[in-house]
């Protein structure tokens, strides 16, 4: 990409009242493409997965009990599970209104181009392999971490700290808003900007040496090379508080970014973590093109649930201390 496509694109995407975000990016391309990334003002990439992309998705991570020994939808049946799952989100905002509120709430309300009856393609049962005895130890840790009081902002996890988003990944998996990814690619660089916290991932395309095994990063160490046409990326060093489905710090993440047709980039991922999973398991998302702009997402200036997290567990410690002695 050269420097003019790349400035129409960040053009393109990023709102004009959120300069910020534009010089934020912008900056981490410049100090992180070397200068040979300028030779060529004609080179074009591999593959073409630059752009915005949407991939929320009413397909399921894990294949629904009552499609257990099914891989594809039918047509009627991929109707019926989209007008399911409309109903029961708006059955839990009747209950919750101020959790589940349409208004910033953003999950994709049709299935997969594809049909599938989940996101997990392998093993071919659709479901999550089963983890190990020292994931579930790691996974009870948590738990119990999560249900005690906590003494301090680090006592919960990284996304109600606005630390990571939680569908941002690595891997990427659709959630319930903020479901978007700008990719912009140099001859050594990808960029990938999530809306979700607007971290944006780099990922060198060169021999760079990968970091010291004791060295971890909430994103890892991703190096990426192309096959084709298509983007891979491998990351490891994940820090360990990081976790995906139970996955650990060891784990190894390959990511695959392959663009389909004119408006669909499949983008695939594989979870190699023998000491949380009994088997490797791998996901397949349809991400489709978007017009749309992607915003910054201020998740620390508005973290007030935190806060109030907090000061609920000090109110509590309070009145136990100060209730009478029976």
């Amino acid at each position: 990409m050269t420097d003019a496509s790349t400035g129409a694109i960040l053009k393109q995407v990023l709102p004009s009242r959120s300069p910020s975000l534009q010089f934020a990016l912008a900056a981490a391309l410049v100090a992180a493409a070397p200068l040979s990334a300028q030779a060529d003002p004609n080179w074009t990439p591999p593959g073409d997965i630059d752009g915005l992309w949407d991939f929320a998705t009413a397909t399921p991570l894990q294949r629904p009990s009552a499609h257990a020994d099914k891989e594809y939808f039918t047509a009627d049946e991929a109707a019926q599970f989209e007008r399911d799952t409309i109903a029961r989100r708006a059955e839990a905002q009747k209950r919750s209104p101020s959790v589940h509120a349409p208004y910033w709430l953003d999950h994709g309300r049709h299935v997969q181009e594809s049909r599938r009856t989940s996101l997990i393609f392998d093993p071919p049962t659709g479901r999550i392999p089963p983890m190990t005895e020292d994931g579930r130890r790691r996974a009870q840790e948590r738990r119990d971490l999560r249900a005690s009081p906590p003494t301090g902002p680090e006592d919960r996890n990284l996304w109600e700290r606005c630390l990571m988003g939680f569908n941002a990944g690595p891997p990427m998996n659709p959630g319930g808003y903020n479901n978007n990814v700008l990719i912009l690619v140099t001859p050594d660089t990808v960029a990938l900007l999530n809306e979700m916290v607007h971290d944006t991932r780099i990922v060198p395309l060169d021999d760079e040496p990968r970091l010291p095994e004791h060295v971890r990063q909430f994103k890892g160490d991703s190096r990426g090379y192309w096959d084709g046409a298509t983007l891979v990326v491998e990351t490891r060093n994940f820090d360990p508080r990081i976790s995906f489905a139970g996955s650990g710090g060891n784990m190894r993440l390959v990511e695959r970014f392959t663009r389909f047709d004119e408006t669909t980039l499949i983008y695939e991922y594989t979870i190699d973590d023998p000491e949380s999973f009994q088997r490797p398991w791998s996901a397949r998302v349809e991400m489709k093109r978007s017009d749309q702009a992607i915003f910054e997402y201020a998740c620390h200036e508005g973290n007030y649930g935190l806060l109030n997290i907090l000061e609920y567990a000090r109110t509590n410690e309070k009145r136990a201390n100060e209730a009478p002695a029976e």
